[in-house]
């Protein structure tokens, strides 16, 4: 299986050792030629207004709204689920408009007020995945065909999926525990 890491900006290192420890191969992707014959792409967390000028400025946008208009298999983690999501909730940052979700950037206020939490994911198992929010995003609201996968105590939404496509608020990248890859990776391996 062959996972591409959008490495333009963000955390993309973190998710290829990730993906590396599944013993998966991971090639960082910075331009269109490099997205032929992937298995799944991750877009990581980072700045979504530095990445999705970034995707135009290396004429990646296209091709990607394509390859998951098509059935590719995408993980956005963050600023990746931004980038993933039809609604960036009255913003101007160019999404890839392919998941039904509407999303509200920086959420939870700035650098300063990240945390880290553990989230009840039953589509993981148990015991409880420990989730790590930087400048996080949260989905507002979700289409018919979503499934929300995890949400906060208060009921916020912060990971969801919808066919192929697998979006978190927080960083599974920066944790030791593999299975929210795993999930993604077992997504792509079923196509």
């Amino acid at each position: 299986m062959k996972i591409g890491v959008l490495a333009l900006q963000g955390a993309f290192i973190e998710h290829v050792r990730i993906l590396q420890q599944l013993d998966v191969k991971a090639s960082l992707i910075r331009l269109p030629k490099e997205l032929e014959g992937l298995d799944g792409l991750v877009i990581p967390g980072g700045e979504s207004t530095t990445i999705s000028r970034l995707m135009a400025d290396f004429h990646l946008m296209q091709p990607l709204r394509e390859l998951a208009q098509d059935g590719l298999p995408i993980l956005g983690t963050c600023a990746g689920m931004i980038l993933l999501a039809k609604d960036v909730g009255g913003n101007s940052v160019p999404s890839l408009g392919a998941m039904d979700i509407r999303v509200k950037r920086n959420a939870f206020g700035r650098q300063l007020d990240s945390f880290e939490t553990d989230l009840d994911m039953p589509a993981l198992g148990a015991p409880p995945f420990h989730a790590i929010f930087i400048r996080a995003p949260i989905v507002e609201k979700v289409g018919p065909e979503v499934e929300v996968l995890a949400r906060l105590s208060d009921g916020t939404v912060v990971a969801a999926r919808q066919g192929k496509l697998v979006a978190s608020a927080f960083h599974p990248e920066l944790t030791s525990d593999p299975r929210f890859h795993r999930y993604f990776l077992n997504i792509a391996a079923s196509v």
